[in-house]
């Protein structure tokens, strides 16, 4: 959950529900919001006696509802926030902050922060999230919120037709306090949301630096290796608290606690950081899939495998959904799709549960042989270079057991990625120093929170980092979003790989073996301008079809 203000690093017990008061385009949880049944078995019905015991027990400072907002089950969140108060826990939530005056005013004897994901200044972009009033409920509930001593901290997206719109939105959250962290989620296009949209890094981070001359705390999301998650203070400039990247929507501290302050203030001037609480740094981590943004792509990565061996309706994937999380199979998930050979056993397994056996083999196939084209084309070349698989900026470093790194071997290439102990998800920032003691021949960026090729290279020169792969210009990324890791177009990835790393002649013709690869398991044309960064979905156009009858259970 983003919030960095209050209680840095602290420990919460996370729990949500289904559905949504909005419906916004390319929205992050739509498995949770709108896809998972509300009686689906794979959810766990709690009281709210047991949901504050298992926050005591786990030594938890408090509790967060967030995945979905808390207006889908309104009643339900009073109740586990009274309790939760009663026992001194904190209580939290993730919201689009679009309550009436009646809720606000229950919420206000309860809740002690709250996240607001704000959709714009524009009615037309509440309307779009079926926010028919606009933007004012919202702006007056922060008001609200504001006076009765909740602590807040914004969310926004940055798209690249609205920075204009994020430069008012800074001076409307001045007027209501200049100490409100504002947070900066990159747009990534997921679901039907348009690719055109996204913006690179530095675009993101430009614009960050333009709002933070309006408001103090301003930060950068959804962009590995950026310090705009950084603590600054406003006064001197002195960098108080680093954050590395931890997926999507996440922050990790790596700063030790200097203290153990109630007014945290800047260690070389003194001015106050406006951080509520203590700062604690821990060395939890969640497990595999753990935690909302992973959850759910965890969920989306399934969908993606069913869709491809023609599953049409939804209920179907809930049964996959199901049949996993019932069985605590999610931890076996996390490690199948990190091997080409795992995840091909997986699809059969997968088609078995949902009586899809001929299509899933099908799929198994047609991947199992396009890996082996390629690896037999990538042996025949002889040579074995060195590359480093990065995700958004030089310095994010992803994991070495991590599926793309067993891409780059496949193309009979070195991952240097294993050669350094890496944590975090999916990995973390390491030194420059490091990077130039690996020497990568070659670097690869993620395909999905990605970054231009030519930014990349343009930050290794101003940081002067000296590598055969910078000094020879050979940084890649796949042309086609998402395609290197999770969903089962991995396979053109791996062709991308191969093509690039293997100079001379081409083997591959990446926008052909597309076309074929969604006519074949999509049933769509292949349109490079609808691919936008989802797992789960092909394209932004891609919708379910109508709804069927719910099947009969898989066995559990």
């Amino acid at each position: 959950m983003p919030m960095l203000h209050f209680h840095p690093g602290g420990r919460f017990l996370q729990v949500s529900t289904v559905g949504c008061n909005f419906d916004c385009p390319g929205c992050i949880s739509t498995v949770i919001v709108r896809e998972m049944n509300p009686d689906s078995r794979a959810l766990q019905e709690l009281t709210p006696g047991q949901i504050v015991e298992k926050a005591i027990h786990d030594e938890c400072l408090g509790i967060a509802f967030l995945m979905n907002d808390p207006l889908a089950a309104f009643d339900t969140f009073l109740a586990v926030a009274e309790l939760a108060k009663e026992n001194g826990l904190y209580v939290g939530c993730s919201s689009n902050g679009y309550f009436s005056v009646e809720s606000v005013n229950k919420l206000l004897p309860v809740l002690d922060f709250i996240n607001i994901g704000i959709k714009g200044l524009s009615d037309e972009r509440y309307r779009a999230c079926a926010g028919f009033k606009g933007v004012a409920p919202v702006l007056r509930n922060i008001n609200m919120l504001h006076q009765g001593g909740v602590h807040i901290e914004l969310a926004c997206i940055h798209r690249k037709d609205n920075a204009a719109e994020l430069l008012d939105l800074c001076a409307v959250i001045k007027d209501i306090s200049p100490k409100i962290p504002l947070q900066v989620m990159r747009f990534i296009p997921l679901e039907g949301a348009d690719p055109g949209q996204e913006p690179l890094i530095r675009e993101t981070e430009a614009l960050s630096r333009k709002m933070r001359a309006l408001l103090p705390h301003v930060y950068v999301f959804n962009s590995p290796g950026t310090k705009e998650l950084d603590t600054v203070c406003p006064s001197c400039g002195e960098t108080v608290l680093s954050r590395d990247f931890y997926g999507p929507m996440g922050a990790r501290l790596k700063t030790p606690a200097w203290g153990q302050e109630e007014r945290i203030s800047c260690p070389e001037c003194r001015h106050p950081l406006d951080v509520r609480g203590e700062v604690n740094i821990s060395d939890f981590r969640e497990k595999d899939f753990q935690g909302g943004y992973p959850f759910t792509r965890a969920l989306e990565i399934v969908e993606s495998i069913l869709i491809a061996i023609g599953v049409e309706s939804k209920a179907e994937v809930i049964q996959v959904w199901e049949y996993l999380l019932c069985n605590g199979k999610m931890h076996d998930l996390h490690h199948d799709i990190q091997q080409v050979e795992k995840y091909v056993q997986m699809i059969r397994f997968f088609g078995s549960l949902v009586h899809r056996e001929g299509s899933a083999n099908i799929l198994a196939a047609y991947l199992e042989e396009k890996t082996e084209s390629v690896r037999a084309v990538c042996l025949e070349r002889g040579t074995r270079p060195r590359v480093y698989y990065a995700m958004g900026k030089p310095q994010f470093c992803i994991k070495g057991e991590r599926f793309e790194n067993n891409l780059v071997e496949i193309c009979n290439g070195i991952s240097v990625n294993r050669e350094i102990t890496v944590s975090g998800r999916p990995g973390m920032s390491i030194p420059l120093k490091t990077l130039e003691d690996l020497n990568p021949e070659i670097i690869f960026i993620s395909a999905f929170i990605s970054n231009s090729p030519v930014d990349f290279y343009q930050e290794c020169v101003e940081k002067g980092l000296d590598i055969d792969a910078v000094q020879n210009k050979r940084i890649y990324t796949s042309p086609i979003p998402s395609s290197d890791f999770g969903c089962p177009k991995w396979i053109l990835g791996l062709m991308n790989i191969a093509n690039e790393m293997h100079q001379g002649e081409r083997p591959f013709d990446i926008f052909k073996e597309a076309t074929g690869f969604y006519a074949r398991f999509y049933g769509v044309p292949f349109n490079m301008q609808d691919v936008n960064r989802s797992f789960g979905k092909p394209d932004a156009a891609w919708t379910w079809e109508a709804e069927e009858q719910r099947p009969s259970s898989v066995p559990v």
